[in-house]
């Protein structure tokens, strides 16, 4: 008899992306719900992974990453946002974003701790602050003609004594919403003279259109002073199986963050280190990434205009949600599976991103696809 268990994570079961990107292979849907792309990665990048495998870059790197990448990753934040971290002792490179993001958790909360997140709000946010002892309080985003933004009145209202941070996301999956300078005034003066952290998701840093530029918590030195900030090389170079990103953090916090990232990964992938690190050298294909994204959004967007789903705004990221209250009185999760098996399109009900499954009538898209991939994608969406 295998002896029982008491689970650390009674409430979590197969994500949402698992279970929809199942039905649509079974269905034979053209996938629009997990956000990866169907499309290649540059073969220079590739090169370059190979050159390091050939140049016998195969055995363990530094725990906190290899050197040249970690400068590489100092030269990018201090070239966009304006913030020179310390290379040797405020950057680590990460196995993924999620691992990032999982251990600041880990190092920084403790039992009974609070930790504010915002919905809709990313699967693993919770999960982490679950195995941390810690307590999620959500705040829900408000929406309205002009997309999500954030009630920061009832962020600061959630503030106390208990609270030991507060995790942002911009770009925001899914709402494709972006935090503009003003949303970083208000969460400064929020945790201004409080022991609040910040853990700031920016995975979809180079993913944010129509000229709007990107509001690190990096280009704000107050802010900068008490945050983590997550990026995702797998979500800017079409790589999302090599789960590699980083974490840039003042001294003290990565201190504590590298004491349990050398325990739960030690070390990431070394010829993917250095492969990345040569690659960028070049900074066109992020400083291009953002025209890449808006002409795909564009081309979605114009296609949906013809179907009779509402568009909300996609200011960032590569989601585009919609309204379908004019097709469907089915529950979000029911409606998503419906589309999938009978419209064979599939998309991830936002309810998925709520702890207890609000209800906005609401689906996500994910547009990172070939031309070719979305054309058939609002030909069948245009029948419903």
């Amino acid at each position: 008899m295998t002896p029982s268990l008491t689970s650390r994570l009674p409430a979590v079961g197969t994500t949402v992306f698992t279970r929809m990107s199942a039905l649509a292979a079974q269905a034979g849907a053209v996938n629009l719900g997990q956000g990866f792309p169907d499309f290649g990665c540059e073969r220079s990048l590739i090169g370059a992974v190979n050159a390091a495998m050939e140049a016998d870059f195969n055995q363990y790197p530094m725990m906190s990453g290899a050197p040249v990448l970690r400068h590489a990753i100092g030269a990018k934040i201090a070239a966009l946002y304006g913030h020179q971290y310390d290379v040797d002792s405020e950057i680590t490179v990460t196995a993924g974003a999620t691992q990032a993001l999982t251990t600041a958790i880990l190092c920084s909360v403790h039992p009974g701790d609070e930790v504010i997140v915002i919905e809709p709000v990313y699967d693993s946010y919770v999960p982490a602050i679950t195995l941390a002892g810690g307590v999620a309080v959500a705040v829900e985003m408000e929406v309205g003609a002009k997309g999500y933004a954030v009630p920061w009145t009832k962020v600061a209202a959630a503030v106390n004594g208990k609270t030991r941070m507060i995790v942002i996301n911009t770009p925001h999956n899914p709402t494709s919403s972006v935090l503009r300078a003003a949303d970083m005034q208000a969460l400064a003066d929020i945790v201004r003279g409080t022991n609040v952290l910040i853990l700031s998701d920016e995975v979809y840093e180079h993913m944010v259109y129509d000229g709007q530029r990107h509001e690190s918590v990096s280009r704000h030195p107050e802010l900068a002073a008490r945050a983590f900030v997550v990026s995702s090389f797998g979500k800017t170079y079409h790589v999302t199986g090599w789960k590699i990103g980083y974490v840039a953090a003042p001294a003290a916090l990565m201190a504590e963050f590298r004491k349990v990232h050398q325990y739960n990964v030690f070390s990431v992938n070394t010829p993917m280190q250095h492969g990345i690190a040569s690659y960028m050298a070049d900074p066109k294909p992020y400083l291009e990434l953002p025209a890449f994204y808006q002409r795909k959004r564009d081309l979605f967007r114009d296609g949906l205009k013809n179907t009779r789903f509402e568009l909300l705004p996609a200011d960032g990221t590569y989601f585009q949600c919609v309204r379908y209250d004019r097709v469907s009185s089915r529950t979000e999760a029911e409606f998503a599976e419906w589309l999938t098996t009978e419209i064979k399109v599939a998309a991830i009900p936002v309810s998925a991103f709520y702890q207890q499954g609000k209800e906005s009538g609401v689906v996500r898209f994910c547009f990172a696809k070939k031309d070719e991939t979305l054309a058939l994608a609002l030909e069948r969406l245009a029948t419903v």
